[in-house]
Formats: structure tokens, sequence, C-alpha cells
């Protein structure tokens, strides 16, 4: 299979077409950005959809994330990437930011738990915890840091995502310290687009994933990003 991955979620604007059968990523762009998204997006798949010497119609799907991350930039990239399967007939996938963030070290099938972190700002925090086999142990959430801190229980984990170093120096002094600290700003595109390979169409929409309603507001009151 062909499928294009887009991400806007988080602290970059990415695409990347990965070949299932080659096992790799055969054209890819990353650019890292708190803000810029919308006019960023667009050229970027151009100029990745060009590298790959094909057209749309060539992909066998679109896998995008669907969150949390910012109100605007979700929007940018699931706008997108349903407007691209619309107009190429393909299915649109999404897939999470925390599931992302979790599945390169997922796949090294680890014994530690894995802690995805996401800040949230005002002290909280978006957060799942698996298995090194990755077996949930802790849904998706959103709450405040010293919540996510006490998966400390669960023995020494890594730690992944923009929140990680945030959870990392909060640790507390009593519990097993993380054995992996990996502070990334947005999600691996290449694990975006296996996510996004694996999944079943029916169960994946590419939708928003909020943990919490988001902060904008409606035309003609005052409107923020939401926090990611």
């Amino acid at each position: 299979m062909l499928i294009l991955a887009i991400d806007t979620a988080l602290g970059a604007c990415a695409a990347g077409v990965l070949d299932t059968a080659a096992g790799k990523l055969i054209a890819h762009e990353s650019q890292a950005m708190a803000r810029g998204h919308a006019e960023a997006l667009m050229p970027l798949i151009a100029r990745v959809m060009k590298d790959l010497g094909t057209g749309f119609e060539r992909l066998d799907r679109i896998a995008v994330t669907t969150g949390p991350g910012s109100f605007t930039g979700l929007r940018v990239g699931l706008s997108a990437a349903r407007g691209i399967a619309l107009a190429a007939n393909k299915p649109a996938i999404g897939v999470t930011t925390l599931s992302a963030f979790a599945a390169p070290l997922v796949s090294e099938s680890g014994e530690h738990p894995i802690i995805s972190a996401i800040d949230a700002r005002h002290d909280q925090v978006y957060f799942q915890v698996v298995g090194g086999n990755g077996t949930t142990l802790i849904r998706p959430r959103v709450a405040p840091v010293e919540e996510a801190l006490a998966a400390s229980r669960l023995g020494a984990p890594r730690l992944v995502g923009n929140a990680a170093k945030l959870l990392a120096e909060r640790w507390p002094s009593h519990a097993l310290p993380p054995i992996q600290i990996d502070g990334q700003a947005a999600p691996d595109i290449a694990w975006i687009a296996w996510l996004g390979a694996a999944a079943s169409p029916n169960t994946a929409p590419a939708r928003p994933y909020y943990l919490r309603a988001p902060d904008a507001k409606p035309q003609g009151e005052r409107s923020t990003q939401a926090p990611a």
C-alpha cells in the first residue's frame, strides 16, 4: 500500500508517503512550527507528491493525526486529509497523537510501561500509558500533572511526547526513575503512516479526537487556540 500521512497537530507540519511493500517512507518533509500550519501544509504536500512522482490517485489511503493537539492545527490537517481522500476516492484514517508517540517504543516490545504525554497547559497533560507490548494500562485522558505522575506505581517507564521532560522534572523521588525521556515536539510521520496502514477505516475515522472541549469560541467571541 501507499499511505499518505499528514500531521499538523502539534509542533510540526509534516507529510510523508509510506510504501508498505518497501517498508519505508519514499517521500517526506517535516517542518518544525508552532503556528502557520494552514499556510504551510498544502505546498508541503505538493512537494512531497512531486518527489513521489505520481498523483493522489495512486495512493491507497490517507492517514492523519486527530489529536490531542491544537484546535487550529488539527482542523488544518483533517480538512486536507478528508479533501484529498474525497477527491481521490480513498479512505481517510485517523491516528491519535498519543498512539503515534508510543508506536516506535511499542515496536521494540520492551518490558517497561510507556507514558505518552502532551502538554495541555494549566498544569495539565493529555496522557496514556501502555505496556511494552502495547496493552492499554491507562486509557487516554486529560488530567493534572500529579495524576499522570501517579503512573509511577506501574514501574520505571519510558516517557515520550512534548510533556515527557515536564513529567521527568517532577517525577516522584520515591519511584523508580524513567529509563528513557524522549521529548519529541511531534510524532514521527513514518509511524503515523504505519498506524494508518494497520488501522481499519471503520474504526479509526478521520475526525477530531478531543479529550476536553476546545477553547475556540464562536465567531464574534474571543477565539483562542486549544492547548496542545
